[in-house]
Order: structure tokens, then C-alpha cells, then sequence
């Protein structure tokens, strides 16, 4: 045997045990890998909902236009515009926006723990040894020395139990139930913005009723005056003329306030300052939208509040099985790879290589029960969003059941005011003859005025609550139309974005 041989043998000896240790490295990542398939917890699964057949109240001329801009069927092209203005400069809905920017970044945080954490380091420094303290005057090495490093680092956790994969689960579900609440935010805004402009329309009718109302009662003042001038009534009728003429101009500034105040209410909605409100159509003028059809059933998948809840209740199933997870060890990779050196000309050079690589695990023995905890903090916050998610679907169940009932009610009501106020017209004239001619006294006048004014007053408030109502139907129902204001507001992600590819199976 050569010398040459002898020297080589503890080499081999070497690099053998480095295939062995390489090789026991890969076992355990392929370990780890066909046990990452296993995940903790239950998948989630949407729970049982006891959801009516029918709508109590339900229209038998009701058309499929849940997914159309129903705002268009009023005809009004001022109202048009200002729903697209709101959706554009909304500051409600930026807020939404930007959070649903927020939970997108969570997300990303989150879901980056399933794969290899590596950074890069570097570092260059100088530095001088002492050369009279207890050990520097005897070093045969210069006082002053160079420092040059450079590395890669890599820490990578095996989700060996499916926390990481639970955990992005539950990211997820908080960015969709992010997005829902913006869409809920616009589901809100645009119904907020019709029913406004319809209130103020209704105020403005209410306006020309009281003018008009006016106008009639100061000209018979003025006759009335003349009247008693020439002593033909008394004191007291000539009072009660006035009486009547200065209640009908009482309540013209207490409408001109309410459409004040309305106009700033729906300069906020568009994102504007204080100011007037351009108008298109009167309250009469406006065309009456059908009623949209729709199931119970339906609104599971329509409603963006419903869709929401749901999302939290994923979020909340997911984070027991993280909660449940801390039972088990947790194994993770390292590694470093680098050179080092005294000299920059010699740092990537193979003498100043360095490299290490491990494998860690750490597990629980005693926490006194902070697990334990932990675990049933998560499961009491699931049954909460449980309960919130049944009782979000009955809260929508009850609005729409009310507003059918509301609209068809309306309905009936403005039928019965319509031949009230007719009637109280007759009443009215009637009156008025009988006091010309002297069969009954002014009083009978007076009472005819004020039964037809507040008569006329109630059937505008009833008109425009009729309106509202159609609107509330829409806004209860949900449905694409949300979608499609969506698109108007310039949408915000694509399904893509907010659906992110799911993490690879294994760690």
C-alpha cells in the first residue's frame, strides 16, 4: 500500500459520512412530506340553515331582475348619476378598499410560512487586539485584523400537522369576509342614496302642496279682511282665517330645513361637500320598478352580510385545528452557506468556505394548561361566529319578509288615500258653498281646508315610502346587481386575487 493511500483514507472516511448524514437528511424531509398530508381539525362544512319554502308575502307579478341596475327603472337619469358618483367617491367605500388591501397583505404574510425563509447577509469590518494586555503582548499575530463575511440563510418549518395550511385557511376566509364587507358597504350606499333622492323628492312635493296650500289661504285672508272691513263676518272668523293661513305657513320652513339638511345627507353619500342636489324627475313622475323575484334559498348566495358571516365561520373552524396544533412538535430546516475570510481578495476563494445545515424539534412537555386554553378560546369564538352566521341569515330573512310586506301594504294604502283625498276635494267645495250661501258657518270651511291639506300631505309621504319600499325589496334581496355596481365603482380585485392558488399539499 502507497502512503499516498494511507492519506487518502480518512477522506473517504469523511465524505462517506457526509452521504450518510446528506442522505438521512432527505429521510426526513420525505418523512416529513407524506405526514404533511395530514391535517388537524375538521374541514369546514356549511351548516344546517332552516330556510322557508316561500316568502310569506310573495308577488305573483315578480320578474328576475335581481341581477339588473334595478335604479334604472325609476327613469330618472339625475338619479343615475348620482348612485355612479356615489360608487366612485364614496369615502365608505375607499375605507372598505383599503382594508380589504389590509387582509390581502395578512394573507401574504401568512400563506409566506409555508415555504423556505432565506435571506442574505454580508458584513465587512476592521479591528485592533490589544498588545499589552495579559495575552496580546505574547500573540506573534499582527494587533490589527480584516473581517469579511458573506452568506445565505435559509430556515424552512415542516407543516408536518397542517397548522401553517389552517392558518392560511383562515387568512383566506378573512380577506373574502373583508371583500364581502365591501361589497356590503356598496350593497348599503347605493339602496342609501336612492331612498335619499326619493325623500327628497317627497319633501319637494310636500313643498308645492304647502305653497300652493298657502297661496289658496292668504287669498282668502285677503277677501276676508275686506270682509270684516266692511263688517259684513266678525273678529273671530277674520282670526280664524288667519289662524288657518299662518299654520299652512308654519310648516313651509320646517320642509325647506328637512330638504336642506337631505341635500347635505346625500352630498356626503357622493363624497362632496354641503350644496344643492340637481333633481330630474318629480315624485309623481318617477316610474314605479318591479318586484324582484328570488327564493329563501337564494339569499344564502346573495346577500354579501350572509356571504360575510360564512367567511368568518371558515376563518374560525380553521384556527381550531391551529390551536390544536401546538400539541405536536414542530421540525424545522437550517442552513447557512457563506465564505469568510482576513483578506477580501481571498472571500470566494474554497478555504473560505462555510456551510452548516440542522434539523430542529421542539415540542411541548408542561405549559400549565396555556394550550388547553388556547384551544378552547378558539372553539368558543367558532360557536360565536356560529351562532352570528344563523342569525345573520334569519335577520335577512325577516328584512325581506318586511319589506314585501311594506311595499304591498303601500300599495294598498296609497289605493285608499287616493279616494280619501278626492272625497276630502269634494268636501272641500261642498263646504265652501254651503258657507257662501249661508248654511253653515266657517268653521265647516276650515275643517274641509285642514282635513284635504294634511290629507294630501299623508299621500306624498306614503308615495315616496312606497318607493323606498321597492328599494329596501331590492337591497334585502341582494343579488348580481351588486356585482354590476361593482363594476361601476371601478371594481376592486380580480377572483384571482381574492382567490388565491392554493398552498402545495406538502410543507
Amino acid at each position: 500500500m502507497k502512503i499516498s493511500d494511507l492519506k487518502t483514507e480518512p477522506q473517504v472516511a469523511s465524505r462517506k459520512s457526509q452521504v450518510i448524514r446528506i442522505k438521512s437528511l432527505f429521510i426526513l424531509i420525505a418523512v416529513a412530506l407524506l405526514l404533511g398530508g395530514c391535517m388537524l381539525g375538521k374541514d369546514y362544512k356549511r351548516p344546517t340553515v332552516d330556510t322557508p319554502q316561500n316568502w310569506r308575502f310573495e308577488e305573483k307579478d315578480a320578474k328576475a331582475l335581481a341581477n339588473t341596475t334595478w335604479w334604472s327603472q325609476f327613469q330618472d337619469p339625475v338619479l343615475s348619476d348620482l348612485i355612479q358618483t356615489a360608487l366612485k367617491e364614496n369615502k365608505d367605500i375607499r375605507i372598505a378598499t383599503a382594508r380589504v388591501e389590509e387582509y390581502m397583505g395578512k394573507l401574504g404574510v401568512t400563506r409566506a410560512d409555508l415555504f423556505p425563509q432565506v435571506s442574505l447577509g454580508a458584513s465587512a469590518g476592521r479591528q485592533r487586539s490589544t498588545q499589552v494586555g495579559p495575552t496580546g503582548w505574547l500573540s506573534s499575530l499582527p494587533p490589527t485584523s480584516n473581517t469579511f463575511q458573506g452568506n445565505l440563510n435559509a430556515n424552512w418549518e415542516l407543516d408536518i400537522w397542517g397548522k401553517l395550511r389552517r392558518a392560511t385557511e383562515g387568512a383566506r376566509a378573512d380577506l373574502l369576509s373583508t371583500d364581502e364587507a365591501r361589497r356590503a358597504v356598496i350593497m348599503t350606499l347605493v339602496a342609501s342614496v336612492a331612498n335619499g333622492y326619493i325623500n327628497l323628492l317627497n319633501y319637494d312635493q310636500q313643498l308645492v302642496i304647502s305653497r300652493e296650500t298657502l297661496k289658496s289661504r292668504g287669498d282668502s285672508l285677503a277677501i276676508f279682511e275686506k270682509r270684516y272691513q266692511g263688517g259684513v263676518i266678525s273678529e273671530m272668523e277674520l282670526n280664524q282665517s288667519r289662524s288657518e293661513y299662518e299654520d299652512a305657513r308654519a310648516v313651509i320652513p320646517q320642509l325647506e330645513k328637512n330638504i336642506a339638511q337631505q341635500e347635505n345627507a346625500l352630498n356626503l353619500l357622493l363624497g362632496r361637500n354641503p350644496g344643492p342636489i340637481a333633481r330630474g324627475r318629480t315624485l309623481d313622475q318617477l316610474v314605479l320598478p318591479t318586484v324582484p323575484e328570488g327564493l329563501p334559498s337564494d339569499l344564502l348566495d346573495r346577500r354579501p352580510d350572509i356571504r360575510q358571516a360564512e367567511q368568518d365561520l371558515v376563518a374560525a373552524n380553521a384556527r381550531i385545528a391551529v390551536a390544536k396544533a401546538l400539541y405536536f412538535p414542530s421540525i424545522s430546516l437550517t442552513g447557512l452557506f457563506g465564505f469568510a475570510s482576513a483578506d477580501l481578495s481571498d472571500l470566494l476563494t474554497g478555504p473560505a468556505k462555510t456551510w452548516n445545515y440542522a434539523a430542529s424539534l421542539t415540542a411541548p412537555i408542561f405549559t400549565a394548561g396555556k394550550i388547553r386554553g388556547q384551544v378552547k378560546q378558539a372553539e368558543a369564538i367558532q360557536q360565536q361566529a356560529l351562532v352570528k352566521y344563523l342569525q345573520t341569515v334569519q335577520t335577512a330573512f325577516r328584512e325581506v319578509d318586511d319589506s314585501l310586506v311594506d311595499q304591498r301594504k303601500s300599495r294598498e294604502r296609497l289605493a285608499v288615500q287616493g279616494d280619501q283625498v278626492t272625497a276630502l276635494k269634494n268636501t272641500r267645495r261642498l263646504a265652501g258653498l254651503r258657507y257662501d250661501n249661508g248654511y253653515s258657518s266657517y268653521l265647516e270651511v276650515l275643517d274641509a281646508e285642514r282635513s284635504l291639506f294634511n290629507g294630501q300631505l299623508s299621500q306624498v309621504q306614503t308615495k315616496g315610502g312606497l318607493f323606498q319600499s321597492l328599494v329596501n325589496v331590492y337591497k334585502t334581496m341582494g343579488g348580481g346587481w351588486i356585482t354590476e355596481a361593482d363594476k361601476m365603482a371601478g371594481g376592486y380585485a380580480t377572483t384571482k386575487e381574492l382567490n388565491p392558488s392554493p398552498p402545495p399539499p406538502s410543507p
